[in-house]
């Protein structure tokens, strides 16, 4: 428990910057099916009623019943009953028909007989055509419902159970089954297969699986897999997940395939996939978010060349500049050459190299630049290299430097293990030097082996000359993050670029600035712009020293609505780009307010915001700015150490961030502290769900009883308000400048806002999809396969739901928990 005159040091832990690390990682995914398990039955019948009780402060007393007291006091919660054990989601999507195919099993860890009813909401904007369910390998009737049946599902569910977990998906239909029973430890396989036609908007294609179920199972699940493959009659440019960190195969330019999978994880968000088509050299595509309530609306802009021949790709040089100091020796110094042979290995045939290999003094490979034809040679001569003398960073850079050809594009990778021993040793010297003698053709990229290397030099060093540091850690392969990294620039496409939004203004716009485009890879920008509208964007960059423009019309910035992960992608990408900015040129109290502020709106965990739930009035104007007082006074009096492992791990966090293509992902540990539910972020204060944009010293509340005629209202006029209360039974959430706050208590009745209509594309629910019983075999476009006979057991009698929808938790911090 911290107190108010805990000093700093104490709360400003190395720690902090571990978690930047990880939040780094997209978001986990969550299973999507649930079967709703109904309380058990006492033998002599249902077990009393017991009175009213508050969810969120401990529940009620069991009543007795004749045989054995009933131990689960309402709420009954949905998520506490059985354990998903696996779920495994394989995708085929072929010309924009995506057919999903479902496999997951239940276990009911219990000594009682769980019955209940399965139900599977319908993805936003899907139109299922055709469904299709297997119990433990028989066929079994499913009803697909739309969203007014759907509600009275989750709204009756809701008030049975006092849990108000489902009413994230009002305003969503779903898919209805009866499951037989499964027996005290016992279990039971559902598989389920569904298609559906997706849209395609301006080349971009969106694919959206359910797989957000982390309150829907007893334990974390032992393992989570989405697989898409994908087939497409025009060429596909970007490949882009804003939820999960996935591995992409592309063996040409019309199919590719898109996996995930995890291990012991509870997952929290739905699995999100876009890709687009084009055939244009570059594809660009934009995706935007406006709340019109908060002002200016977020963008991100993904921008991809092709992968095969028909790119045409630019002409390079490369500079390879080795340390070889006694410090390298042993298994680095191996790998490292082994590194730079990978690279030699896989030089295009009009691109040119040199290498320098320096100690306390410098040798090169040649005088001048190489033709790639020579590769084979220097690889030999790599080989022979030691490890010995001392660290002659200045020199080995300055002649690497002069060797470069002003007139092409120039990839120069620098490896050392150390701080400069040799020569010039003051670090600021170094860089201005090096960044005075370093032509603008350039580009720069680091790699620090180990943990004894100076972060803010090597970082430094790749900001000032449009490159990006990487660090290689104690017992990780210098070889394999050399050769990973090099297979993602070795074929540049457009050089220097810039984008002009035309009319539209835009702002505070990252990475910035913006790096080349190679093939095969994708650009991701994010920004901010003020007015909903359309335009033209216009990307411009050089191609072997040519200029060229790619124009691109009639590109939409929302009015309002849109893709709700964009706010806190622009966050975490804001954030770690002020956090550089402070480690690599001392500390501004605008960019320390900058980064308390956007760290408390969007639940993002950074060294200032590590410890803010302990904060009483961190939800106040005067509160966050006190802590950033305290913080720039503390920066002052302890600059950033550049040298050693938290030096590393901040480097490595901070630079993650500014690059991340998912916004800041949770770590376990605040999980239970702060929320993420769309745009909007919760954290516990005081057993209330608090949105973060309320401010209880300025602010009154809306007070709406739980579970009422008006609480179920809400909900179904304003969905992302039932996705706040599906938090708990205690919430206060901020809509259109209401604060509402939901209480047990009967509270006055309240005007209920009038439903908006989406604009169309939104992310919002589509119209209800019609009622559709399954029960033959379905047509051709949704290819169907026996299912493998199940081993789980069987029971008698039972009923369940299964849910899923787009909750993202994130994690900030832990706090009131701590002060317990």
């Amino acid at each position: 428990m911290f107190s108010r005159s805990t000093p700093h040091a104490a709360r400003f832990t190395p720690f902090a910057f571990t978690l930047l690390a990880l939040l780094a990682a997209p978001l986990a995914a969550f299973a999507d099916g649930i079967i709703i398990v109904d309380p058990p039955i006492c033998e002599n019948g249902p077990c009393p009623t017991p009175p009213p009780c508050e969810p969120l402060l401990g529940g009620c007393p069991p009543p007795p019943c004749d045989v054995f007291p009933c131990p689960w006091p309402p709420p009954f919660p949905i998520g506490d009953q059985l354990e998903i054990k696996y779920h495994r989601v394989t995708v085929s999507i072929e010309n924009q028909i995506a057919v999903t195919e479902v496999d997951q099993l239940f276990y009911n860890p219990n000594d009682w007989e769980a019955e209940g009813m399965y139900v599977f909401p319908i993805p936003k904007d899907a139109t299922v055509n055709d469904f299709v369910m297997w119990v433990d390998g028989k066929k079994i009737e499913a009803k697909i419902l739309d969203a007014d049946e759907a509600k009275k599902i989750y709204t009756d569910i809701v008030a049975q159970r006092r849990d108000p977990a489902l009413l994230e998906y009002i305003g969503q239909g779903a898919v209805q089954a009866s499951i037989f029973p499964i027996p005290p430890d016992g279990e039971r396989r559902i598989e389920i297969e569904y298609s559906q036609v997706l849209t395609a908007e301006s080349g971009l294609i969106h694919y959206v699986y359910p797989l957000s179920t982390e309150k829907f199972s007893a334990r974390p699940l032992d393992s989570v897999s989405v697989t898409v493959k994908v087939e497409s009659k025009e060429a596909v440019r970007a490949v882009y997940s804003p939820t999960h960190k996935i591995a992409v195969d592309r063996p040409d330019k019309y199919n590719f395939t898109a996996s995930y999978e995890e291990n012991d994880v509870t997952p929290d968000t739905d699995f999100e996939l876009f890709y687009s088509v084009s055939p244009e050299d570059i594809g660009l595509n934009l995706l935007t978010y406006r709340d019109p309530s908060e002002g200016d609306g977020f963008f991100v802009l993904l921008a991809a060349p092709g992968i095969d021949a028909d790119t045409e790709v630019i002409a390079k040089d490369v500079i390879l500049v080795l340390d070889q100091s006694g410090s390298m020796d042993g298994s680095k110094i191996e790998q490292a050459k082994a590194a730079l042979t990978y690279v030699l290995e896989h030089l295009n045939e009009e691109d040119r190299f040199n290498v320098v290999a320096f100690s306390t003094g410098v040798q090169q490979y040649a005088r001048e630049l190489q033709p790639a034809s020579r590769a084979r040679d220097a690889a030999d001569w790599v080989s022979g290299l030691r490890a010995e003398g001392g660290t002659n960073i200045e020199r080995a850079l300055l002649e690497a430097m002069d060797t470069a050809d002003r007139e092409r594009p120039a990839i120069l990778i620098f490896l050392t293990d150390g701080l400069p021993t040799d020569g010039v040793t003051d670090p600021e010297r170094i860089l201005a030097d090096v960044n005075t003698a370093t032509p603008s053709n350039v580009r720069l990229f680091t790699f620090g082996v180990g943990d004894d290397v100076d972060t803010i030099l090597l970082d430094s060093l790749a900001e000032a000359n449009h490159g990006a540091s990487a660090y290689v850690r104690p017992g990780e392969n210098i070889e394999e993050s050399v050769s990973a990294f090099y297979n993602k620039v070795q074929a540049p496409v457009l050089a220097d670029l810039e984008l002009d939004f035309g009319e539209v203004l835009v702002s505070e716009v990252y990475p910035d600035p913006l790096p080349d485009l190679f093939a095969g890879s994708q650009l991701v920008v994010v920004g901010r712009y003020r007015d909903g509208s359309t335009g033209t964007i216009t990307l411009r960059g050089t191609v072997n020293g040519d200029a060229r423009s790619f124009v691109y019309d009639d590109q939409t910035f929302r009015k309002s609505g849109g893709d709700e992960f964009i706010p806190r992608l622009w966050a975490t990408r804001k954030i770690g780009y002020l956090l550089n900015q402070i480690r690599l040129h001392g500390e501004k109290e605008e960019w320390i307010s900058a980064i308390v502020n956007l760290s408390v709106r969007y639940g993002i965990v950074t060294p200032y915001t590590s410890y803010l739930i302990t904060e009483d009035d961190i939800l106040t104007t005067e509160g966050r700015e006190r802590v950033t007082v305290e913080e720039s006074e503390r920066l002052q009096a302890a600059p950033a150490v550049g040298v050693g492992g938290a030096a590393v791990d901040a480097a490595e966090g901070q630079n993650a961030l500014a690059g991340a293509e998912a916004a800041a992902a949770p770590v376990d540990e605040y999980a239970e502290v702060v929320k993420i539910v769309g745009t909007r972020t919760f954290v516990a204060v005081d057993g209330v769900w608090t949105d973060t944009q309320f401010d209880h010293s300025a602010m009154t509340t809306t007070k709406v009883q739980f579970a009422s005629g008006d609480y179920f209202e809400l909900a179904a006029a304003r969905p992302e308000l039932g996705a706040a209360f599906a938090l708990g039974a205690r919430v206060i959430v901020v809509s259109e400048g209401t604060a509402y706050e939901v209480v047990m208590d009967e509270s006055a009745p309240i005007t209920i806002p009038a439903t908006v209509t989406p604009e169309p594309g939104s992310t919002a629910q589509p119209e209800a999809t019609p009622t559709l019983f399954v029960t033959d075999t379905p047509p051709d476009l949704l290819p169907t396969r026996t299912p493998a006979p199940s081993s789980a057991s069987g029971g008698g009698l039972c009923s369940g739901a299964f849910i899923a929808a787009g909750l993202v938790l994130a994690p900030m911090l832990l706090r009131r928990k701590r002060r317990g």
